[in-house]
């Protein structure tokens, strides 16, 4: 219903906050019918939210989460104050940077992050190393690392400098640190990664620790890679 996180409502429940059909129940997985049920926290019923789509240009540094035991910031800090709840649509971790989106639809964030839905992950990535054919071949094949088989959609040199060079990789799945554990495993350092696009919504050039609200067409653009 957009209200909290499932981690939040789970400690609502269970701290005996949360009323059925005006009885405590204490187990999450309680069933509830949506839209028929009457739900109330502290006394108080909850509505469905307005459903809200945002997206952030996530800085390096900063942590994917809704606080931090290290004291570190979070995309949270970012966030324009009074929106409700929001949470991020897949991760990025914290040396990594750019594309973020947050939303309060837990539906719609979940077919986004499906890899049958086919929603391409751009990502604009320096490596310390000149890129070659050779190396672009070893990306495309993919490389088993603790289990996984880890593969990108696409992949192609952007620009190079004297050292380094910029490489666009495009991804369908999302495993935890895929582009890092890919490159890692091919022994090349990766510099910066900054995540540029998903499907057709760009990053464009919203501010570093920016973020605001998609326009139906940025909705629709996420959407058009799904199956």
């Amino acid at each position: 219903m957009g209200y909290c996180s499932r981690a939040q409502a789970a400690d609502l429940i269970s701290a005996g906050r949360v009323r059925l059909n005006g009885a405590v129940r204490r187990n999450a997985e309680t069933p509830a019918r949506p839209g028929q049920d009457k739900i109330e926290v502290d006394g108080q019923e909850i509505r469905a939210a307005e459903r809200a789509y945002w997206m952030l240009n996530k800085p390096r540094g900063v942590v994917t989460t809704a606080s931090d035991e290290k004291g570190r910031q979070t995309v949270y800090d970012f966030i324009v104050e009074g929106r409700g709840w929001l949470a991020p649509v897949g991760r990025l971790d914290k040396a990594s940077e750019g594309l973020l989106l947050l939303t309060n639809d837990s539906a719609w964030a979940a077919r986004v992050l499906d890899p049958t839905g086919h929603v391409p992950k751009t990502y604009h990535v320096q490596i310390a190393a000149l890129a070659d054919e050779a190396l672009l071949g070893a990306i495309r094949l993919g490389v088993r690392d603790g289990g996984d088989l880890l593969r990108v959609q696409g992949v192609r040199e952007l620009r190079r400098g004297e050292r380094n060079s910029w490489l666009e990789i495009i991804l369908h799945e999302g495993k935890n640190r895929q582009i890092r554990r890919i490159l890692e495993k091919l022994g090349v350092e990766v510099l910066r990664l900054v995540r540029v696009a998903i499907g057709g919504l760009s990053l464009g050039d919203l501010a570093k620790g920016s973020c605001r609200e998609l326009t139906a067409g940025e909705k629709s653009s996420v959407e058009s890679g799904l199956a």
